[in-house]
């Protein structure tokens, strides 16, 4: 089938662009930089190549490059940032750190017309996340749009089929991003589109056999949707030498346990709870910073899942990992780690289980479209996003089982009541963090010294960026309320209207 390769140069939406292009129907990979040219050349059904963005600057010895003969490849070539940057650097142009970043929406001027902006108007709102600009073309190269900070926010070599964009049209932030990769794919490279979510789920199946054969495995059952496909997929595949494992670890959601009990005990899969609450909070204690949290964590499960695998003769630990986990972690050669999930960054370097990450290169909704070609419960699949870590990176600060009782119920406050607005299924994930701090507040006609709680509710399409939901304020007055009123160590609640970037959804 037709493809689009994706170069790798370490940025945080590097995949987002193969899912993007997956999305409108014509298969994509992501490749290292690492990759010789020749084996790119013998890549079946090549229609084009992107270089992704990265954080280096093209000017450092140690930054990421590519071999210049990848644009005599007689194939059409979009740079995106870090990759526009490049391409301008491998063919003689200048690049120099400009005087001031852009971050954020910006406005993109066109001064002539090209392909790869078809249909889009004189003025459009990209987003951008840089501060190196180009500032002199190379030869044969044009001009097409421009930003304040950016005079070649867009350039083109028309005969080559060369083209640059200093904004990411890969984020939904930029109003017409899937228009500029559809102009590139199915305009410039004639690509045809004939890949859909159940090409995927054959892949992933094809997968599967090869990775596990008849060996047994263990997978780490959360409740959420992403180890929930998983576990669906492969048991699907090997049958009863699948075993399901939840971990009570007194950090889940409200009656979570009995939740998994009751979804999970209706199919085939050998379902086993390991009560493991006392030995959570034991190696927790004390524990203030986020990145410590989230290793000792991921560590007490892998020890809790070798203990099963042992019971179970089984070789391999399945985990729900996703590329936005991953990516996060910081697991690719040039990108930079912005927190380790406990289930990538957070596991110990001596693993006795070989790990096996089905879905790891897909982003939630992809996972989602997966759940229901699988026909997984809605219940599962409408559930918000809850972190491997549990409510320990939800509470600034040393977690204690008092305190993480106190973010379970304003947890579940929030999300009865979004319900009861109809607006639960609306938004991406909606969650209480409680701060390490107390301040004065009056109940009952007296002074009261209590913590505060943070309103955390975000919007989202891929989870690699987020804005705050807009909730009305009568809704939210009615959250703090119930919160106030119901948890007796709450005297106050607070709404973060903080978008990723520059926050992460998650405080910790």
């Amino acid at each position: 089938m037709d493809r689009i390769i994706v170069l790798d140069f370490g940025g945080q939406y590097c995949h987002l662009i193969s899912r993007r292009i997956r999305d409108i129907g014509v298969y994509s990979e992501v490749l290292p930089t690492s990759t010789p040219i020749d084996d790119i050349r013998k890549i079946g059904g090549l229609k084009g190549v992107i270089l992704s963005g990265g954080a280096a600057s093209v000017y450092d010895s140690s930054s990421p490059k590519y071999d210049k003969k990848i644009l005599d490849l007689d194939i059409p070539i979009l740079g995106i940032c870090y990759g526009h940057q490049l391409i301008a650097y491998l063919d003689n142009g200048g690049v120099i750190s400009g005087k001031h970043g852009e971050y954020g929406l910006t406005d993109l001027k066109t001064s002539r017309e090209s392909r790869l902006l078809d249909g889009l108007g004189p003025i459009e709102s990209v987003w951008m996340n840089h501060k190196d600009v180009v500032i002199n073309l190379p030869e044969d190269y044009s001009t097409i749009a421009s930003t304040t900070n950016s005079p070649i926010a867009v350039f083109e070599n028309k005969e080559k089929k060369i083209y640059g964009v200093q904004f990411h049209p890969e984020v939904t932030h930029t109003v017409n991003g899937d228009r500029i990769l559809k102009n590139f794919v199915f305009g410039i490279c004639k690509a045809e589109k004939d890949w859909d979510m159940s090409c995927m789920v054959e892949k992933i199946r094809e997968e599967i056999k090869k990775t596990i054969g008849n060996r047994k495995a263990i997978i780490g059952l959360s409740g959420g949707i992403d180890s929930a496909t998983a576990a669906l997929l492969v048991s699907r595949v090997i049958g009863k030498n699948l075993t399901a494992v939840y971990v009570d670890s007194g950090l889940m959601r409200y009656k979570d346990t009995e939740f998994v009990r009751r979804i999970f005990s209706k199919s085939d899969m050998n379902l086993k709870i390991i009560k493991a609450r006392n030995r959570f909070f034991k190696v927790l204690k004390g524990i203030v910073e986020p990145e410590e949290k989230r290793k000792v964590i991921g560590k007490l499960f892998v020890d809790i899942f070798d203990e099963v695998a042992q019971r179970e003769n089984a070789e391999i630990l399945i985990q729900g990992t996703i590329y936005s986990d991953r990516i996060e972690s910081g697991v690719t050669k040039h990108s930079s780690k912005i927190k380790s999930h406990h289930n990538v960054g957070g596991l110990p370097d001596d693993m006795k289980l070989e790990v096996y990450e089905p879905l790891r290169d897909l982003y939630k909704d992809e996972v989602k479209k997966l759940a229901k070609e699988l026909d997984l419960s809605e219940e599962i699949i409408k559930r918000h996003v809850f972190p491997g870590p549990g409510l320990a990176v939800r509470i600034v600060g040393k977690v204690t089982p008092e305190r993480v009782e106190i973010v379970r119920k304003a947890s579940f406050i929030i999300s009865e009541e979004l319900k009861e607005a109809s607006i639960y299924d609306k938004v991406w994930m909606a969650f209480a963090v409680l701060l390490p701090i107390k301040s004065v507040g009056i109940q009952g006609d007296s002074r009261s010294y209590r913590y505060p709680i943070v309103i955390r509710i975000v919007e989202s399409r891929d989870a690699m960026t987020a804005n705050f939901a807009r909730i009305p304020y009568n809704i939210l007055e009615k959250i703090s309320t119930r919160i106030t009123n119901e948890i007796s160590e709450v005297n106050r609640v607070v709404y973060d209207i903080s978008n990723k970037p520059p926050s992460t959804m998650e405080w910790e």
